[in-house]
This record gives structure tokens, sequence and C-alpha cells, in this order.
């Protein structure tokens, strides 16, 4: 069973974040924060790894660093997400259990049928 939290914005369709760890995260990193348009999160992570990557062609014993630095990434990107949501005027609505994504859906629009036409038109990116 999965957790996924609804977020809801006026005239927008809904989106949906899954708890947990984010592989895609920790692999892609900013491209992937990008991807989610979680834009200063993304140019954050650019500059940790800026950074980091400086801190590790002095001292090459540092490598840790950058796969620490991953690691926090793929643990705390889907809360990334949900802030930058919030910056775009994405409120937190519910908390949904469900098996996958679609079944989330169903859930949601069980429990809020007036959100129908905000899945179905497909307004608004995520």
């Amino acid at each position: 069973m999965r957790f996924y939290t609804a977020h809801l914005a006026q005239n927008r369709a809904p989106v949906l974040v899954r708890e947990g760890f984010s592989l895609g995260a920790m692999v892609f990193g900013p491209l992937w924060l990008a991807f989610h348009r979680a834009w200063i999160a993304a140019a954050l992570v650019v500059a940790a790894e800026i950074v980091v990557t400086a801190a590790i062609a002095r001292l090459p014993a540092l490598w840790p660093l950058a796969l620490a630095l991953r690691w926090l990434l793929g643990l705390f990107g889907q809360d990334l997400r949900r802030i930058a949501l919030a910056w775009r005027g994405y409120g937190e609505s519910a908390v949904i259990a469900a098996t996958g994504e679609f079944e989330a859906c169903a859930r949601l629009l069980a429990a809020r049928p007036e959100l129908a036409p905000a899945f179905l038109a497909g307004s608004g990116r995520r």
C-alpha cells in the first residue's frame, strides 16, 4: 500500500504526489526536479553539486559527500515537489492510501466528485 498526497488549485487539474523515497530524484537529481517544475529546488541542487564537485576536486576523499547529497535528494525529492506545488498555489487537500496512482485518482474522485471535470479536461500541467 502506498500513500499519496492530493494537491488542489483553482481551475487546475489535481496533482498526486507519492510518499517515500524517489529513485528518480536520486539518479537524475536536478533534472528530475526541473521535470516536476521545482525550479528553485533544481537550481539549489545544481549549486550544491557544483560546490561538492569543487570540494572533491581538492580532496578526493570527500566523494561520500556527493553520494550523501544524492541520497538526501532521493529521501526528500517528493517533499521538494510538495513545496514547489505550494509555491504555485496548490494546497494539500487529502492523503490517500492506494496500491497505485490510478487507484489513488479513483479514490480521490470518489471522495470529491466535483473534481472530475478538472481531471477529464486535463487543464494545466503538473
